[in-house]
């Protein structure tokens, strides 16, 4: 199900640095449910629903708050390729809040704001976006996503490459392209790197330009590969499947004679290696895991808690039942907004393994950060969902505010102590899969030179008949996993019996402690506003997907500008802002009436250069639509793109939407009346051109002060 449904995480206006023509200009970005950022040329051009000029799925990127963070990991992909001091540096930020997305392989983003704190909504937002389009392999899947990662893994392990792995991120093309990658680039930087010709700068900016070109051909190559792979899968399933049916008896009893054989053979030098390296350091680690941890899911228990509170006082205080329904609506999605959502996030930037890294082989504590801040975002769901149902079977049975009131109190304290149980399992299970995902590995290289060798010996104890079910190399990590398991279940164990954390022990857990939470089954989801709204008729489906809702508001029409004589920026009124830009190709030509049709629609909406709609006047209506769970596009939305990097989205046939009265309300995304993946195949970003000697800036944003309510 689609938890954003008819709702955008966020849309406003942010500085785009355009590579093609080294300038910045104003674009209006939307991030839709899918967490694709979409790119258009300003807002009017969403309004008409015009296609946007990029889309990029944010897999593998790096959210970066300051220039020289980028220049320091850009001096790094080309060794020996840096500018002299006093030389002018690849990029120059125009203000002091600069935004960039930046990737090993493929092509690189940059965004600028005008104030720290737009600059701080941003990043919570981009930071989501990298968050979710990482976790890009479904978990649906019990038995084939598992069998990919772990190929890939042995894969790595063959060449020596153990431990964790940052590019393990995004749908399974795009870990097969970074796997590629990791390889190919050594080799492509010595052939390509020692031909580059002019300065410092172009040399990196011509570096860039080449990876991102071969990651595409890569990506292209390993999607027609792996749907091949696929299928082939799918056309040898039905036998094998015949085939396990009727020998499972023989094939159960054959693997567990080969499990006995390697446990003889393995076993003891595990034991003794578990005792010597890793049993000393599981507390240190687990300490390490839990602090960040667990401050962050607390920080997510007084959220919750903070916006429930808050919604009660001011239904008492504003207005009964209708006051309820306008804060359900927004609390409703409460898991999804990424700025109120960050302070429980930025918990797990505190994460440090240091001393435990180089020797465990951890590259980076990157993959446990985001981990826990899912496991997070989805704690705070299920708690939400749980008060919204608990609620709405109260309602028919109160009379007045003050009884309102105190239900939404005793509810809330239910809810809160369903989550202090609920945390405590979910924590307790990422600690150990942490703990496995640090320690199997460093086990594994530990034990390779003495036992990776004799593994072929047991390969004659399997029947021939069997050797597709039965792989003595995932049998032999079986066993080294049942050596360091107990261990790290003690560990764990005695973590929940001293309580530190607010951990709790399994056997303290009542499951039939309360007896309303068996009616909290997945079910139709509440739809607060047209259930006791009081209106006879609900809002048409076309219309409320043509009036898309923010989770994070909101957007406020002011004329956005960078500041005057900015470096690489043309003064309104020269001769060369006149000349209309090159177009890309396969991009439509920009009308040369673009600026008159902006200046005639603010003009219709009543709105001037200085008519800014006061926040107050922003509309707060969104129903929730579905029951939250892991986002899936959808077809009127435009789909994140699947190649790993931004391009130009071809056109596709959309009705006009008239200009609303309130420019504040944002319209829905696109139809997918186009191929997300066809939209991959170009690129480049045209720029539109100027006319007049004072063309008008797209509109900016700027966070909601106190008070103002929240789009959900």
């Amino acid at each position: 199900q689609v938890p954003l449904e008819d709702h955008v995480i966020y849309s406003g206006n942010i500085f785009q640095y355009i590579e093609e023509n080294k300038k910045w200009r104003n674009r209006f970005c939307v991030v839709p449910h899918n967490y694709g950022l979409v790119l258009y040329e300003n807002k009017l051009a969403y309004e008409r629903e015009q296609p946007p000029r990029v889309l990029v799925n944010s897999a593998g990127y790096k959210v970066l708050t300051s220039v020289e963070q980028y220049l320091e990991l850009v001096n790094n992909s080309l060794p020996g390729v840096t500018p002299k001091s006093g030389h002018s540096p690849i990029l120059k930020c125009p203000t002091d809040f600069p935004l960039v997305l930046w990737h090993p392989y493929a092509r690189h983003y940059y965004f600028c704001v005008m104030t720290g704190k737009e600059q701080e909504k941003w990043r919570a937002v981009f930071q989501d976006c990298v968050r979710h389009c990482n976790n890009g392999i479904s978990e649906d899947s019990r038995v084939e996503a598992p069998a990919f990662t772990d190929a890939i893994r042995m894969y790595r392990q063959s060449k020596e490459q153990y431990g964790t792995w940052d590019m393990l991120c995004g749908n399974e093309t795009q870990v097969l392209s970074n796997l590629v990658m990791e390889e190919l680039l050594p080799e492509l930087r010595s052939t390509i790197g020692p031909r580059l010709k002019g300065k410092a700068p172009e040399r990196q900016r011509t570096w860039i330009q080449v990876s991102d070109a071969v990651y595409r051909m890569v990506y292209e190559l390993a999607k027609a590969q792996y749907d091949a792979a696929v299928a082939r899968c799918e056309q040898e399933r039905p036998q094998l499947e015949s085939t396990i049916r009727t020998d499972m008896d023989q094939i159960i009893t054959s693997k567990e004679h080969l499990a006995s054989k390697i446990r003889a053979f393995v076993l003891p030098k595990a034991e003794v290696c578990v005792r010597n390296h890793v049993q000393p350091y599981i507390s240190s680690i687990l300490e390490a895991l839990m602090t960040p941890t667990s401050q962050g899911f607390a920080e997510a228990r007084e959220v919750f808690f903070k916006e429930v509170t808050d919604m009660n006082m001011n239904v008492v205080n504003e207005g009964g039942l209708e006051k309820l329904v306008e804060y359900m609506e927004k609390l409703s999605h409460l898991a999804f907004h990424p700025v109120k959502m960050q302070s429980c996030y930025e918990k797990m930037d505190q994460l440090k393994l240091e001393g435990l890294q180089q020797r465990f082989d951890v590259s980076s504590t990157s993959v446990f950060k985001q981990r826990a801040q899912i496991h997070m975002r989805q704690q705070m769901d299920d708690a939400v969902f749980t008060f919204e149902t608990l609620l709405h079977q109260e309602l028919g049975k109160l009379q007045g505010k003050d009884e309102l009131c105190k239900s939404i109190q005793r509810i809330l304290e239910r809810v809160l102590k369903k989550f202090d149980y609920d945390s405590s399992t979910v924590r307790k299970k990422f600690f150990r899969e942490a703990l496995l995902q640090i320690t199997i590995p460093f086990l594994l290289k530990k034990l390779a030179p003495t036992c990776k060798g004799e593994l072929a010996k047991f390969q004659e104890l399997i029947f021939e008949d069997f050797a597709s079910f039965i792989l003595v190399e995932n049998t032999y990590e079986e066993v080294v996993l049942q050596s360091v398991m107990k261990d790290i279940m003690q560990a764990v164990k005695e973590a929940a019996v001293q309580r530190k954390h607010n951990l709790y022990r399994d056997s303290m857990v009542m499951h039939n402690s309360d007896p309303n939470l068996h009616l909290l089954g997945e079910g139709l989801p509440i739809d607060w506003s047209e259930e006791y709204s009081g209106q006879p008729e609900p809002e048409p489906a076309a219309e409320r997907r043509r009036r898309a809702k923010q989770v994070v508001s909101v957007i406020q029409d002011d004329e956005g500008a960078l500041p005057y004589g900015a470096e690489a920026l043309l003064q309104p009124g020269s001769p060369e802002a006149r000349q209309p830009e090159q177009a890309q190709p396969g991009l439509p030509p920009s009308p040369p009436d673009a600026v008159q049709e902006i200046r005639e629609a603010l003009a219709q909406e009543g709105l001037g250069d200085a008519d800014v709609p006061s926040e107050a006047e922003v509309p707060h209506v969104t129903p929730r639509s579905s029951v939250p769970a892991s986002p899936v596009p959808r077809a009127d939305v435009p789909s994140v793109p699947s190649v790993p990097h931004g391009t130009a989205a071809p056109a596709s046939p959309r009705a006009d939407v008239p200009a609303e009265a309130e420019v504040s309300r944002v319209t829905a995304a696109p139809p997918g009346g186009q191929s997300p993946s066809a939209a991959c195949h170009q690129h480049g970003d045209k720029e539109p051109g100027q006319h007049g000697d004072s063309p008008p800036q797209p509109r900016g944003t700027t966070e909601s002060g106190e008070g103002v309510q929240t789009e959900f």
